[in-house]
């Protein structure tokens, strides 16, 4: 019984989900697919239009440029059948008003250059090739007709960029058969290559036959990094026209035969609008699959998701079973029966855990307060015999000072069974032991503190700042041959004491330090460094403890850290 209900409630949950995520999922693609698909339509119409209306600007833009200059023309043309002084008059006039005018030109019927008028300038007396009069064009024309944009070549080191209009003269011009006007293309070249559509679309002017006249990445096309199939697009008609990558537009230039052509693309006009539009898509497709799968999720509250819960905490207690906090699960009776079965089996694993522990930790504390009442006998040997010789040698007063210094040294060690003291023992302690091994030592080394004083009340470990010392002059002055210097520097550092250690001694290398802090002191550094890190880790955790910084030949540096305590007895009971 209780086996087929177990497999009939996550197969029906599990149906319902695959049906509900199917049939919905199904609607939304369908959805989906038709709204990206108009969608795209409505950006590509609206790139459409928004092209033509700016091929439409340009073109309205360069027919006023040639009717200016269609203008100009007939007054040119006008003055030329005026006598001579009427004639440069008036054109002086027209240079003078028309700044983008930059030359008027006449020529004989052989195109021989007779006349010239520009403001300040003259031209050449020996003009090799002149690009604004083709004789041959102007024979074969019936009428004026426009040159594609050029520089003017007929003066010296002046090189205009311009637009050349050549009218033939009726017999009245005299001796002239063509005039030409040269009017500055600049403007509207400017003009041209400012105008973009999208971020990488342009337009361009090119003729009716497909050859371009003005084109605003003309080295680009001169230098064959860039082609346009101006071939193609002068078969096409005025309009929009578009594939999958670029969308043209093309409108002609009202009084001649020159086209705007535009050109945009697709990927920045349509299809990033299109991705965008994808994006939000499947967010609100996800948001609808959520609002469906509701019914599914109810239905695994109800029949399984109490099991999965339950198998989630046993999971999450194997884990870490120290921080481990039971919630009951609820269901049906079943599910709340094992829910409180397990709950009681935490609870009594916990309370295991937690005795093993205290007792290991207790274990560790008796082996160190062991450690802590031994008396290195060799230390305790050699200050006697220190003090013995001195007494020979008629040195009472030395001998008295070690026997009081010897005796300190013990007082403070026994501290009536605390294991924290205030620093000011902890420093009088160190004092001491370096009085002694000063004595014993002759006078090899110097020693000095630098405490501050707004940590004398503050409590630590005792018999903490000993094995360092101790470490340093067996370890790091007993086999110098110069003077050895000890310093002891404590400070604050936020929340916590810093206890520093320095000697000028022989140093130790990378593995001498690692050893030192993995390994238990066998030797006659007392309690051994190790232990003072144990210590401290024990009673304050695992950021606090000793840090060694060593360079051979240089010396070393001991750095201690422990949290700033006030009253000893929190922690006396931990």
């Amino acid at each position: 019984m209780r086996r087929g209900a177990a497999w009939r409630g996550p197969r029906t949950t599990t149906i319902l989900v695959a049906v509900v995520t199917g049939v919905v999922s199904i609607i939304l693609c369908f959805c989906i697919v038709l709204f990206l698909h108009r969608y795209r339509s409505a950006m590509v119409h609206s790139a459409r239009t928004g092209g033509a209306q700016a091929v439409s600007q340009v073109s309205n833009t360069v027919g006023n440029y040639l009717r200016d200059m269609e203008q100009a023309m007939g007054l040119v043309e006008q003055s030329m059948s005026s006598d001579p002084d009427s004639r440069d008059e008036l054109l002086a006039t027209l240079l003078n008003f028309r700044p983008d005018v930059v030359a008027v030109t006449s020529y004989s019927s052989g195109g021989a250059l007779l006349d010239c008028w520009s403001l300040g300038r003259e031209p050449k007396e020996n003009i090799l090739r002149n690009l604004s009069f083709d004789l041959e064009r102007a024979r074969t024309s019936s009428g004026a007709y426009m040159t594609a944009p050029h520089v003017v070549t007929i003066f010296e080191s002046w090189y205009p960029w311009v637009v050349t209009m050549t009218e033939p003269l009726s017999a009245q011009g005299g001796a002239a058969a063509w005039v030409s006007l040269d009017l500055s293309f600049s403007g509207i070249s400017g003009y041209i290559s400012s105008v973009s559509i999208g971020q990488r679309g342009y337009c361009f002017l090119m003729d009716e036959a497909g050859n371009i006249v003005y084109h605003p990445q003309q080295q680009l096309l001169h230098s064959g990094l860039k082609s346009e199939d101006t071939a193609a697009l002068a078969a096409l008609e005025d309009g929009s026209y578009a594939d999958d990558t670029v969308i043209y537009s093309l409108t002609g230039v009202e009084g001649s035969d020159w086209r705007v052509v535009g050109v945009s693309y697709v990927d920045e006009l349509v299809d990033r609008g299109v991705q965008e539009m994808i994006r939000l898509s499947l967010w609100l497709a996800a948001l609808v699959l959520a609002a469906a799968l509701l019914t599914s999720w109810l239905l695994s509250q109800l029949l399984s998701r109490p099991l999965r819960d339950l198998a989630s905490a046993m999971g999450s207690f194997e884990a870490d079973a120290d921080h481990f906090t039971y919630r009951p699960v609820e269901g049906t009776r079943e599910v709340r029966e094992l829910s409180g079965s397990f709950g009681h089996m935490v609870m009594r694993i916990q309370r295991l855990m937690s005795t093993v522990r205290q007792e290991e930790v207790n274990l560790r504390k008796t082996e160190l307060k062991a450690l802590q009442a031994q008396i290195n006998p060799h230390f305790l040997y050699n200050t006697l015999d220190s003090i013995a010789w001195m007494c020979e040698q008629g040195r009472s007063g030395d001998a008295v000072k070690m026997i009081h210094a010897l005796a300190r040294l013990f007082r403070i060690s026994i501290s009536r069974g605390h294991e924290l003291i205030p620093i000011a023992k902890e420093i009088e302690h160190a004092e001491n032991y370096l009085e002694i091994q000063k004595y014993r030592y002759k006078n090899q080394f110097t020693y000095s503190f630098d405490v501050d004083p707004g940590c004398l009340d503050y409590c630590c470990n005792k018999i903490t700042l000993q094995p360092i010392i101790e470490n340093a002059i067996m370890h790091g002055l007993d086999l110098m041959v110069d003077e050895g210097r000890i310093q002891v520097c404590v400070s604050q550092d936020g929340d916590d004491i810093v206890f520093r250690v320095r000697d000028n001694g022989v140093g130790m290398s990378a593995e001498q330090v690692r050893a030192i802090l993995e390994e238990d002191a066998q030797d006659r550094t007392g309690i051994g460094i190790k232990n003072v890190n144990d210590r401290l880790r024990i009673y304050f955790g695992g950021q606090y403890g000793l840090h060694i910084t060593s360079e051979l030949d240089v010396g070393t540096t001991v750095e201690l850290r422990m949290p700033k305590i006030r009253e000893a007895g929190g922690y006396e009971t931990k």
